[in-house]
């Protein structure tokens, strides 16, 4: 299948006329020009908060909630979790660097030794298998809450996600993820920028579609839909079963992928997680 490129991609979305072989650094301005061309109105800063950056009514609603946030049990939740230790006297703060305080503008990030993208929910689960101990159930609860925690401690830093120039795998996992992001798949025959591109700030039944610059900014988040704190990967196979194709698993590789892409995207970009949604 030949690789589709971001600028190309946005020629077909209607954002953009050339169709040249473009670098991360191409595709991410032109990705934010996009955005910041089709909203004026809005503040860089704004998409962190997604449809709330455009959707003027739904953002009241939202700061209402966030008066008495959902999600505050879930980092209390989280930061006693994260503290306890493991049944070898150690605990999450010996697995991250800075002691796992305000490290998750770290992640997605390229393990060059691995060859493999390491996201956050990876790293937590990676640090309770180094000390003996068993995975935590995928997408939600005490995973969720934890990862909730660490986002809490890290609101504020910018997101730098890096392509290392020294690695060609490391682009290749890019590419890879800026694929999935514009291919179609399932029965409804959509791509994520179908919604998030094409016809973002269109309504969708009663929902209004947010922008893809910033969708990775505030995650682990409360849905309502979900009545509980869920996971970016958690989300990525919800949208995968509402076109009708088949969800990956948690964690692979497609989906890390896409999870980099998605974050190198909103570069520049406050992390402001958790949030509430819909």
């Amino acid at each position: 299948m030949k690789k589709l490129t971001a600028l190309a991609a946005l020629a077909l979305a209607g954002a953009v006329t050339s169709v040249a072989q473009a670098t991360p650094e191409q595709d991410l301005a032109a990705y934010q020009e996009f955005f910041t061309k089709r909203f004026p109105g809005v503040p860089f800063d704004e998409f962190a908060n997604g449809v709330y950056a455009i959707d003027q009514v739904a953002r009241q609603n939202w700061e209402a909630i966030e008066e008495f946030p959902p999600y505050e049990e879930a980092i209390e939740e989280g930061k006693a979790l994260f503290e306890t230790p493991f049944k070898n006297g150690k605990t999450y703060a010996d697995c991250f660097p800075n002691k796992g305080i305000g490290v998750a503008g770290n992640y997605p990030y390229w393990d060059k030794k691995r060859g493999e993208v390491v996201t956050l929910e990876l790293a937590i689960q990676e640090c309770r298998k180094a000390n003996g101990e068993e995975p935590l159930p995928d997408n939600k609860g005490k995973l969720a809450s934890i990862e909730a925690y660490m986002a809490y401690t890290s609101r504020g830093q910018r997101i730098n996600v890096v392509i290392p120039k020294d690695d060609p795998r490391a682009l290749e996992a890019y590419e890879k993820g800026k694929e999935f992001y514009f291919t179609r798949r399932g029965q409804l025959n959509f791509a994520c920028y179908h919604c998030h591109f094409q016809n973002t700030g269109q309504s969708l039944r009663s929902e209004i579609l947010s922008p893809a610059v910033g969708q990775t900014t505030h995650w682990p988040v409360f849905r309502a839909a979900w009545g509980e704190m869920g996971t970016l990967h958690r989300r990525f196979q919800q949208c995968n079963s509402q076109v009708r194709a088949k969800p990956l698993k948690v964690q692979s590789v497609e989906y890390r992928n896409l999870e980099y892409f998605m974050s190198y995207m909103s570069n520049g970009l406050p992390l402001n997680g958790p949030a509430a949604r819909k």
